[in-house]
């Protein structure tokens, strides 16, 4: 008999699916923001308990399997292991922070707002726990259902144009990997929708070929990378603050994580051809995107390039197959989830006292605001993954991994680090330094709450920059059995 501790996978599903269900109905003032908070918190220590409760072998499966359509060949199967857990412990780390910050805000339908986030956050933990091919694709489009209606209801003017170019890109991309996970269904052996039996699948190279890009696209598109990234800066900057840190603080993630745990193992005689035309792809991406930060003068745009830049190297790093970029890649969602989510708190409250976003209309914050421009830095130089700050260990693995595979690919994609110097530091010293002007003379600093849920997230940039081991035991295992399943095919 399952106890509750061996049951972790399906605790991390229906605790914050009964949690959004129940926000709904919530419609007192505060209520559901309140229960929004709460449900997320003891989705966080559930998240935190399962690895003590796993012990020395976290790294080992913990698996549920429940009937779901047997007639078709697909269960309901859950795993967690080190791959998964980093994503849903960002997941676990990300929404309390989210929803603490949302707490106060005024907002039309708050119960709706809050209910769809927690049903998001439903849909991202099933993406990462699920080993179902169909359910994968399930959680999928839930994880893209309640992001929608999020974007489209709260947000800018053009928000409802901003959010259907979200779901065009991302349907289109889903029905491709449908057609994709059916076609392969038809050539396991036991005509089963399972992981094992996917990666078992006897594919000839042709049909590898075009299901390698049907998977690719769906993924590239979500994450996003060069070129079909062309949504992403219009949905965060129409988008609320909240729903953009969820957009690019998690959600982005899972394409970065299905690359690993689903495209490559299944197609590796496809991924031996392409791996290097999608790692051109990624560096320009990076470079372009870097390039485009420079010259923005709206603060959401600058923050979105830059997440194209940082997820465009995570890709290129899975493409190089080495140990040790894996592993970086794997430290790195975690820790530029966090990173990109404080910069849109900073951004928020700017916007929220200001009512601009302008660089070239801001100056001489810190004056005002010295708490918030200490924070803002330290985040920051994170971002530009300074030595001693988090992003340095997973992007040095990368660019380690990278320069292996290739170095003339590793110093293409150096300019991206030194021209994210450029844009960071030039943010700060136009928006920060400097005199004040009419319109930031009478900037406050930030409150109590916003300063500690800022200050935790630079607690944990400091304490994972110095010491990154755990994180890195953590992945290390699970992400070297795949990666041995994909060099050995």
């Amino acid at each position: 008999m399952l106890t509750a501790f061996d049951n972790f996978p399906a605790l991390l599903i229906w605790l914050p699916l009964l949690g959004a269900l129940l926000a709904f109905f919530l419609r007192r003032e505060g209520v559901a923001g309140r229960w929004a908070l709460l449900s997320s918190l003891i989705t966080f220590g559930v998240t935190v308990a399962s690895l003590f409760f796993q012990g020395a072998q976290h790294y080992a499966l913990t698996q549920v399997s429940y009937v779901w359509l047997p007639d078709i060949g697909s269960s309901f199967t859950l795993s967690l292991d080190g791959i998964s857990w980093i994503l849903c412990l960002l997941n676990a780390v990300s929404f309390p922070l989210i929803l603490a910050f949302s707490l106060g805000s005024p907002r039309d339908r708050p119960h709706v707002f809050y209910g769809l986030m927690l049903l998001a956050q439903t849909g991202l933990n099933g993406v990462f726990l699920c080993i179902d091919a169909l359910g994968f694709y399930f959680f999928w489009e839930l994880a893209l259902i309640p992001v929608y209606f999020l974007a489209s209801l709260w947000g800018g003017e053009r928000r409802v144009q901003a959010a259907f170019k979200f779901f065009l890109y991302t349907f289109a991309g889903s029905v491709l990997m449908l057609a994709g996970i059916l076609w392969i269904q038809m050539r396991t052996a036991d005509q089963s929708f399972s992981l094992a039996s996917f990666y078992r699948a006897n594919l000839d190279p042709a049909e590898q070929a075009w299901l390698f890009w049907a998977f690719f696209l769906a993924f590239a598109i979500k994450m996003p990378i060069f070129p079909f990234h062309t949504w992403q800066p219009d949905a965060y900057e129409q988008s609320d603050s909240p729903v953009t840190m969820v957009l690019s603080g998690v959600m982005v993630k899972m394409g970065v994580f299905a690359l690993m745990r689903w495209l490559l193992p299944l197609f590796p005689d496809a991924f031996k051809r392409f791996d290097e035309w999608v790692i051109l792809l990624c560096i320009v991406g990076m470079v372009y995107a870097s390039c485009i930060a420079m010259v923005q003068d709206d603060l959401k745009r600058m923050v979105a390039y830059s997440s194209i830049a940082h997820i465009g190297l995570m890709a290129a790093a899975v493409f190089t197959v080495q140990a040790e970029a894996w592993h970086g890649v794997l430290v790195q969602m975690f820790n530029h989830g966090i990173n990109i989510i404080g910069l849109w708190m900073v951004v928020a409250r700017i916007e929220a006292q200001l009512g601009v976003r302008k660089i070239s209309a801001l100056g001489g914050l810190a004056q005002k605001a010295p708490s918030l421009a200490i924070l803002l830095t330290v985040i920051a130089l994170a971002n530009i993954a300074l030595p001693l700050t988090n992003a340095f260990v997973g992007e040095f693995l990368m660019f380690n991994g990278l320069y292996r595979h290739n170095p003339w690919y590793a110093g293409a994609a150096g300019l991206s680090i030194i021209l994210s110097a450029v844009y960071m530091l030039n943010m700060i010293r136009n928006v920060f330094l400097g005199g004040t002007n009419t319109m930031t003379e009478n900037f406050a600093d930030i409150s109590l709450r916003h300063r500690i849920l800022l200050s935790l997230i630079v607690l944990t940039i400091l304490f994972c920059g110095v010491h990154p081991e755990p994180m890195l035991s953590l992945v290390e295992q699970t992400s070297d059995l795949i990666l041995k399943r994909v060099l050995t095919r």
